[in-house]
């Protein structure tokens, strides 16, 4: 019996590197606007993923892929621009131990998003950890 699903050691290995960014982040931004500080990280973000595509041999043509993905990708990526920029600035301005965590609200409107619009199941361990992160990000962000 495998302890961890894939899925799972990938998701605890986003949170690693997740909190490694915030961390690394903060530093980067000391002596920087918080913009220019994303374009500069977003261009080695870019050259890391055509590295490992490449590497991988992951290439398709982008004529192969349809429309819905291209359209929902680029939302995703306006998304993440716009939540990277918000990001750098919130860290620049307050403590990463403050900011971080109003930040992981994501993981609640992610739950939402997917009960609306994905038909995800709405159970009491879904509303009791999504509650937990409410919980905990008011009292880290208030007190």
């Amino acid at each position: 019996m495998k302890l961890f699903s894939n899925w799972q050691i990938y998701a605890l290995g986003s949170a690693f590197f997740a909190g490694l960014t915030v961390l690394f982040g903060k530093i980067g931004v000391m002596n920087i606007n918080s913009n220019l500080a994303t374009l500069i990280r977003t261009i080695f973000i870019i050259a890391m993923i055509t590295m490992i595509v490449g590497w991988r041999n992951e290439w398709q043509k982008p004529q192969s892929i349809d429309m819905k993905t291209w359209v929902f990708l680029l939302l995703s990526g306006l998304a993440t621009g716009l939540s990277w920029l918000c990001y750098y600035r919130a860290i620049q301005m307050g403590p990463i131990s403050k900011v971080a965590p109003v930040d992981k609200l994501s993981v609640v409107l992610a739950i939402v998003f997917g009960i609306i619009f994905l038909g995800e199941k709405f159970t009491w361990q879904v509303f009791l950890g999504g509650g937990l992160v409410i919980i905990g990000a008011i009292i880290i962000s208030l007190f």
